[in-house]
């Protein structure tokens, strides 16, 4: 499920900007400075980010703190990117409650508290506490309790709508009216020429008038006792709602991060959450899992984002890598065209100074990566196997097209080279090389000679000299022209990638280049306190909510934590891990994928981003991945080793993480005060290495 426009309009990756005309081809990148101009202007979607939304794929509910559903904007129970039902509103004794309280209880159910003060009463207390707990599984429970002296006979009113309509249309604006209803069993029911709805409830109502989709109770409720209603909400014929990802990472859920910093276990306890929330199941494969790109905007399965997300969640295992691996594997393009050997993914808006670029690049890149460190963390060698000959495919795309030349370029005409292509490149490159020579395949002699070309050209033609020491080009045109700006981007060149035995295979930049990307970083302009700009603050076209002209990328950022600390940059790498758990706890432990680039200020909290996805799978997984960084935690499965590169200022304290996975088997280690790593439970066999 994603939320597109029909025909080639899905072909645009856009979680922020999804519903638009088809696009052209990108033409040349605007001159530096120039904002590249969309060719239609995409619909506004409407805002979410104070929207408590529970998520349980394929179903999820969006709510506003209200608690009442009123069917309007986003609000809703949705199945399979259908909007079943838009409104469920409540009054007791003829009234509307009053809200005090709504809160997550999970990743997939939400409390809503309210209060009600009868009108026989003169005083100015509530004698009426009601909760409502509302579920992605598409149930709600709503409970009064009294709290009056004397017995009380309610009147309890659940109206109810729906207009079954796409999350397409409802994100766009275009949802119809409601659907007329009917009277069905103990409840109501709803129906279109392709979509069917059913309403359930239990007690069943005293009174049932479907043409206000009204179901009613008599409540008696004695001094001090609590009365429920449940409501089930379902497709018509369809049983409950089993969440694709239940009891998927059961064997991780255990994982747990303890320590100094109280911030550390729930935001490991949200990421662990949201991931397994996000899983869906490759429908002719049940047994293969991906995680979704986020919600509620983007349901569905984005190349790019999944492997990035399940190789940043490698430290619980190795499952969720093998089955975005293996789903991925059955899309590749075959044949003998100039695309043969890529996965297919859609374009993605790149900011204001470059042309949209193609995530299928991105995750053609990160197929043979994520399998070399999946081997490393523990996937069992036949798995290896079995996908091997589609990894060698995205390695032949790369060499192919590369061709005689140092760079990679994009596919169209304009032969924009852009740096983090090149980042995703080398790694590709190197760790490819080394899963092939570890079984034994031609090729790797290839990819090493042209990983060790780019880096030396990279370094000379890839870097904009200035008097304050210079920093690596956004891109890089036919001609040789470089586009100057300083953008996130640039941390994927600290993300290097990990070889045998606690190695990591070397970088594009050299030693006095990366000081100086670290020591940029570090800065007030890239540094928002909040963590890592997607561009410098005082770059053109600056803005703090572009998703990629200054917000903040929460997965960008926890690559430049890591990148900087395997870097030995910690005083940089602190700074940021600082802000963006700062930022996490702001967001209630669940981070969404980006949030305003507002500089940090004393008492201020960071802004949210109206159209971010909340849960988002990589920023869930940015939340493993930064906490596990703090114990450098670097496995060799099939060497029987595991090293451990801590940060020796341990930033925040003393830090427990148990319950991790290598070699397929629970893995826990603690940081202590002085940045000393101890191994406390792993595998049978399992040896430190040096």
């Amino acid at each position: 499920m994603s939320v597109s426009a029909p025909s080639s309009a899905s072909d645009r990756e856009g979680p922020r900007r999804p519903v638009r005309a088809p696009a052209s081809r990108p033409g040349a990148p605007r001159p530096s400075g120039t904002p590249a101009q969309a060719p239609h202007r995409p619909v506004e979607l409407p805002p979410a980010h104070t929207a408590l939304i529970c998520v349980a794929l394929p179903a999820f509910a969006i709510s506003t703190e209200q608690g009442q559903l009123t069917g309007h904007g986003l609000e809703g129970f949705y199945r399979a990117g259908r909007r079943i039902l838009a409104r469920c509103q409540l009054r007791v004794a003829g009234r509307e409650p009053v809200a005090v309280q709504a809160r997550m209880l999970s990743a997939d159910s939400a409390r809503f508290m309210a209060t009600l003060r009868l009108p026989t009463d003169g005083g100015p207390d509530p004698e009426i506490v009601i909760e409502r707990i509302r579920s992605a599984d598409g149930t709600e429970r709503i409970t009064l309790h009294s709290a009056a002296v004397r017995p009380l006979r309610l009147p309890v009113e659940v109206s109810l709508g729906t207009d079954l309509a796409e999350v397409g249309a409802v994100a766009s604006g275009r949802a119809g009216p409601e659907l007329p209803a009917s009277v069905h069993d103990s409840g109501m029911r709803w129906s279109t020429a392709t979509a069917h709805c059913v309403v359930t409830a239990d007690p069943a109502p005293v009174d049932a008038l479907a043409s206000a989709g009204l179901l009613r109770w008599e409540v008696d409720l004695p001094p001090g006792a609590s009365r429920s209603v449940e409501l089930r909400v379902r497709p018509d014929g369809a049983g409950p709602i089993r969440a694709a990802g239940q009891g998927a990472l059961r064997s991780v859920v255990a994982a747990r991060a303890v320590g100094d910093d109280p911030r550390v276990r729930p935001l490991l306890d949200r990421a662990v959450e949201d991931l397994q929330a996000l899983l869906l199941r490759d429908p002719e494969h049940p047994t293969d899992m991906y995680p979704a790109a986020g919600a509620p905007w983007r349901c569905g399965l984005a190349p790019a984002e999944a492997l990035a997300a399940a190789r940043m969640a490698l430290p619980l295992g190795t499952r969720l890598a093998a089955g975005t691996l293996r789903t991925l594997a059955r899309s590749q393009l075959m044949g003998s065209g100039p695309r043969s050997g890529m996965i297919p993914g859609p374009l993605r808006d790149a900011g204001p100074h470059l042309p949209p670029g193609c995530t299928g690049t991105e995750a053609t890149l990160l197929f043979p990566a994520l399998l070399a460190e999946a081997r490393r963390w523990g996937l069992p060698g036949q798995e290896v196997e079995k996908l091997l000959p589609a990894a060698q495919k995205c390695l032949g795309w790369l060499r192919a097209a590369v061709g005689d030349g140092d760079f990679l370029p994009d596919a169209h005409p304009s032969g924009l080279a852009r740096c983090e292509s090149q980042a995703h490149a080398h790694r590709a490159a190197l760790l490819g090389a080394d899963l092939l020579d570890a079984y034994g395949l031609e090729g790797a002699v290839g990819l090493r000679q042209w990983a060790q070309r780019l880096r030396t050209t990279f370094r000379e033609e890839f870097w904009v000299q200035d008097r304050a020491g210079g920093r690596p080009a956004l891109a890089r045109l036919r001609d040789g022209r470089l586009v100057p700006h300083l953008t996130g981007g640039a941390a994927h060149l600290l993300d290097t990638g990990l070889l045998g035995a606690g190695a990591l295979a070397p970088g594009l930049l050299d030693k006095v280049q990366t000081e100086q990307l670290a020591r940029l970083f570090g800065g007030p302009a890239m540094d928002s306190g909040w963590g890592l700009r997607s561009l410098g603050a005082k770059e053109a076209a600056y803005n703090p909510f572009g998703h990629r002209g200054g917000a903040v990328r929460v997965q960008e950022t926890a690559i430049a934590i890591t990148g900087l600390a395997e870097a030995g940059y910690e005083k940089e790498a602190s700074s940021l891990l600082r802000g963006v758990l700062s930022a996490a706890e702001s967001f209630g432990h669940r981070l969404p994928e980006m949030y305003a680039g507002e500089q940090r200020m004393e008492g201020s909290a960071p802004l949210p981003h109206p159209a971010a996805c909340r849960p988002a799978a990589t920023a869930a997984a940015a939340g493993v991945h930064v906490l596990t960084a703090l114990a450098g935690i670097r496995p060799d499965a099939p060497a029987g080793t595991v090293t451990l590169r801590p940060l020796r200022g341990a930033p925040l304290g003393e830090l427990g993480l148990t319950a991790l996975s290598v070699a397929g088997e629970p893995f826990s280690v603690r940081v202590s005060r002085l940045g000393l790593a101890m191994v406390e439970e792993a595998a049978d066999g399992l040896q430190l290495g040096v």
